[in-house]
């Protein structure tokens, strides 16, 4: 077993500090267990409760009759030293303190005390001032926000680790409304123990795991890091969405999880050096990510555009050229055969235009002939699905042609568009609002393709 297995498939965990009250952190953690599809054995530690959900109460670790693999630990900081103590001498391997007030608050004397019972111990330990870990396969879930106030995504590829808790959950949150799928999340908070660069090299053997995100404001060892991270650069994508890039934000990152931010100029040499990809917001990190999960390796950068559209299509085209990715030349051939097939009024050119009143056949036509063409490496279909002759059955035609060639499906408009997108979303297809977005994760995909190679 990897040393950090306990924290996401454990059989048996134990919450410390679980409540009747359901507005404690205990309360809503130990229901997550038995709500969300853990299949392991749980055990509330409260010596002030004699039942919990019709669960007896135990008044502490020792007093559990079998080995505990994962503690969690949310009682207030004073009773944190002792918590540990007894994780210690249950010979507990895994302990997650969602506890606050440590370092982030100037208690670095305290944290030292807490790390120091760690190593007496040897207890891998996440935290403090953490949310801890949500795993939607094995149903660990140690998130103290209720479920029904913060949506958990399904199960997919996308692992995502986040020193902030508060921007982890509300990703989180976000993913599900979206359906995003994700395979692992982390928030790691003050990364006493277990930090981003353990955390990388645990997710980069995870077969769940095609793409790791992360949201980093300082990382510990920064050599130790950018080591890491460079060889699993060309495994498996990282993407970074680095907080404190600015004098405000790394006065802000210094109080939140009393993390050092570090010279931002310095921090982005450095992902690039060790082909890290850097995303811009919250909203980039997942435009790639959805976008390297689903998609082929990228050949070259000759880009393809299909439209219904003609604005969407000029557009799409201005963002391809300021990107710095190529308009694709379709063959003589291809025309040739789409020229046949397709009405006189259709523009057979870079963009192909359907035209407003494209059908499904039309843009079945069309991917058909594109696909199949070597000059175009990837592609950037626009459908507007508001127009009257296209029906529904577009999308069947869509995920048809989806894992052939790097594909990106741009579809803006209200809630019709939004109910049409998300099958897409479902199989692995990234849809975009905005073309700019799309082609950003194009050029994405295209610069860790080549990265990838240079480093085969």
């Amino acid at each position: 077993m990897h040393p950090l297995d306990p924290f996401f498939s454990p059989r048996s965990v134990a919450v410390v500090g679980a409540s009747r009250n359901p507005s404690k952190v205990g309360h809503v953690i130990y229901r997550n267990f038995l709500e969300g599809g853990f299949r392991g054995q749980v055990y509330p530690v409260n010596p002030n409760a004699p039942d919990l959900f019709g669960h007896p109460c135990f008044p502490s670790l020792a007093a559990i009759p079998g080995p505990v693999d994962l503690a969690v630990i949310t009682v207030p900081a004073e009773l944190v030293p002792a918590a540990l103590e007894d994780c210690g001498r249950k010979k507990v391997p895994a302990v997650i303190l969602i506890s606050a007030g440590f370092a982030e608050i100037g208690k670095k004397q305290e944290e030292e005390q807490l790390k120091a019972i760690g190593k007496k111990y040897r207890l891998r330990i996440l935290g403090p001032n953490c949310l801890g870990v949500f795993d939607p396969a094995t149903g660990v879930d140690t998130l103290f926000l209720p479920r029904f106030k913060l949506g958990r995504p399904e199960k997919g590829s996308i692992a995502y680790i986040s020193q902030s808790g508060a921007t982890g959950s509300v990703v989180l949150d976000w993913m599900a409304m979206k359906g995003y799928k994700v395979s692992k999340f982390v928030s790691y908070g003050n990364a006493m123990d277990i930090d981003e660069a353990d955390l990388l090299t645990y997710l980069a053997q995870d077969r769940d795991t095609k793409v790791i995100c992360a949201y980093f404001e300082g990382v510990r060892e920064g050599r130790r890091f950018y080591e890491v991270a460079r060889s699993l650069a060309g495994k498996k994508p990282v993407i970074v969405l680095k907080g404190g890039q600015t004098p405000a934000g790394t006065t802000a990152a210094l109080s939140h999880t009393g993390s050092l931010a570090g010279e931002a100029r310095i921090f982005d040499a450095a992902l690039r050096q060790a082909g890290v990809i850097k995303a811009a917001d919250l909203e980039q990190i997942f435009d790639f990510a959805r976008t390297f999960a689903s998609s082929p390796p990228a050949r070259g950068d000759r880009v393809q555009v299909i439209t219904n559209g003609g604005g969407f299509g000029v557009l799409t085209a201005d963002a391809i050229y300021q990107a710095g990715l190529r308009m694709a030349s379709l063959a003589d051939q291809t025309k040739e055969e789409l020229t046949k097939a397709l009405p006189s009024h259709v523009i057979i050119k870079n963009p192909i235009d359907l035209t407003g009143d494209a059908d499904t056949h039309r843009y079945a036509l069309a991917l058909d002939a594109v696909l199949r063409d070597p000059g175009v490496d990837l592609l950037a279909v626009v459908t507007l699905f508001q127009v009257p002759t296209l029906t529904p059955d577009v999308v069947e035609v869509l995920v048809e042609a989806k894992g052939q060639k790097p594909m990106v499906v741009i579809a803006a408009g209200g809630k019709y568009t939004e109910v049409l997108k998300k099958p897409l979303e479902d199989v692995g297809i990234p849809t975009f609002s905005y073309p700019e977005r799309a082609v950003a994760a194009l050029k994405a995909l295209v610069e860790y393709s080549g990265s990838r190679a240079a480093r085969a």
